[in-house]
């Protein structure tokens, strides 16, 4: 395993983190590939003899049950050395994600998730609390005072924060040094292969910022691991609407697509680690976040940590990519 500080904090990290959005119990009904609790753990446990010390959950996750599995499991091994991360999502409610109380980013929706995050994940802190999209309702201000306050509280050690206009975040990094309080050390964005129009804008204020940047979705939830005519034919290609509403195959995907496949032959290796070795290679990247339901696409993961790309094979899968609409 290789590892790396969080952006500009002291925070050491590995260079592939775990999502954990797959994972829950045997009875989880939020997904259709949502693992069970002997699976979810077989691949944490594995993950952690890997080296992998950085874990990404959310309150979202498996309405919470995600929190629960991970610090159910981690529970067994040195807190000291795990980097755990969770989120509060924004459009909280009893009719969509019943697992928090209130309604978006406000003071009290804040603090009432953090509690319960705690609470499932057993842990009297986390590591990095980030905020997962963007609420317009409240001001930004209010917000920022709020996860201020669960940092002096002793609840977080850093804080995140995960998709959304480069303007917004600049906003927020900008209000928190006028306040004088703790800022977003990281942002959780939309980055890979197919999808590349953060490099317009949020990675290029990121590197300025010192942000670190742990993409989400790096292999575009699954197609830059297959060749695009297999795409459909996996569990998660019938089942996950998500898959169809991003713009993967738009622009120049299906040629990407086709690159990442032509290239992984050449090197005799999967497309997915081409895909993540690519990322991977990307200055402004430090911890791309590996959702997988199998310890064998794990430990493919990690093995891509040992791939070398020249400049001209970086060219090469870059070359079919056309601008596409901006998607989160």
């Amino acid at each position: 395993m290789q590892y790396t500080t969080l952006g500009d904090t002291g925070l050491e990290v590995s260079r592939i983190c775990l999502g954990c959005m797959s994972f829950g119990w045997d009875d989880s009904d939020w997904r259709d590939w949502v693992l069970g609790e002997d699976e979810s753990r077989e691949i944490i446990e594995r993950a952690i003899d890997l080296g992998i010390n950085f874990f990404d959950t959310a309150n979202l996750y498996s309405m919470g049950d995600s929190e629960e599995v991970v610090g159910d499991v981690l529970s067994e091994y040195d807190r000291d050395w795990s980097v755990v991360a969770t989120k509060i999502h924004p459009q909280t409610g009893p009719d969509s994600y019943p697992v928090t109380d209130g309604r978006g980013l406000s003071r009290k929706s804040i603090e009432q998730a953090i509690e319960n995050s705690l609470d499932r994940l057993g842990m009297d802190v986390v590591d990095l609390y980030q905020i997962h999209r963007w609420d317009p309702e409240t001001p930004i201000e209010e917000t920022l005072r709020a996860l201020d306050d669960v940092v002096r509280r002793g609840q977080a050690r850093y804080l995140g924060a995960s998709s959304m206009w480069a303007h917004q975040f600049a906003e927020a990094l900008h209000t928190s040094d006028e306040l004088g309080v703790d800022r977003f050390v990281s942002m959780q964005n939309h980055y890979n292969l197919v999808y590349r129009e953060e490099e317009r804008e949020m990675l290029p204020l990121c590197q300025r910022e010192g942000i670190g940047v742990i993409p989400w979705s790096p292999m575009a939830r699954g197609y830059l691991t297959r060749p695009e005519s297999e795409v459909d034919a996996t569990k998660r290609g019938e089942s996950e609407e998500k898959l169809y509403a991003q713009p993967y195959r738009e622009g120049g995907g299906i040629g990407v697509n086709e690159h990442v496949e032509q290239l992984a032959d050449e090197k005799g290796v999967s497309m997915a680690q081409i895909a993540l070795s690519w990322l991977l290679h990307k200055e402004w990247v430090d911890a791309p976040i590996i959702g997988t339901t199998s310890v064998e696409h794990l430990e493919d993961a990690v093995e891509a940590l040992e791939i070398s790309l020249s400049d001209s094979e970086m060219e090469f899968l870059e070359e079919p990519y056309e601008p596409v609409r901006v998607d989160w």
